[in-house]
């Protein structure tokens, strides 16, 4: 669906709001390892005329950085500016909030998402070789690339 105005809004959810399974569900295929860090999490979402058409889950660290653990957009949605919207708007809140800097991480085989996250500023900091293999029961693929090792980026709020 084409969005053709800038009226979707960015809402935090609640601890007792109901988390969009099916959304998180579309960037990370485990709802065991979303259980591990989702209610830890500050979730927001992006809102289109009262339909959650993205989420974006915020995981705090230590020393004043957190790591966006999860970042999803409905299907029909993708390609119109949801997912820099969803970001550059936890930017501002992780700021607020005192946060210095914000990670990252992705499969080797997520090429759309790493080129959006280099140009929203990430810059490479780690490769955690054989993530995937290790964390999921499932064989995933990406652009005929199998999902093997986690590419981790960070990026300064200063």
């Amino acid at each position: 669906m084409k969005i053709t105005d800038n009226s979707f809004i960015f809402k935090q959810l609640g601890k007792n709001d109901k988390f969009p399974y099916e959304l998180l569900l579309l960037a990370d295929p485990s709802k065991k390892m979303i259980d591990t860090y989702i209610r830890h999490s500050e979730v927001f979402t992006a809102v289109y005329q009262e339909e959650t058409i993205g989420v974006i889950a915020l995981f705090p660290l230590e020393k004043n950085t957190a790591e966006i653990k999860n970042i999803a957009v409905k299907p029909e949605f993708q390609q119109q500016g949801i997912g820099t919207f969803l970001i550059e708007n936890t930017f501002l809140a992780a700021k607020n909030n005192g946060m210095k800097s914000i990670m990252i991480g992705t499969a080797n085989s997520s090429i759309g998402q790493l080129l959006l996250y280099q140009k929203l500023g990430f810059e490479m900091t780690e490769i955690k070789r054989n993530f995937f293999l290790d964390h999921y029961a499932e064989t995933i693929f990406e652009n005929g690339i199998q999902a093997k090792h986690m590419v981790v980026l960070e990026r300064s709020l200063k």
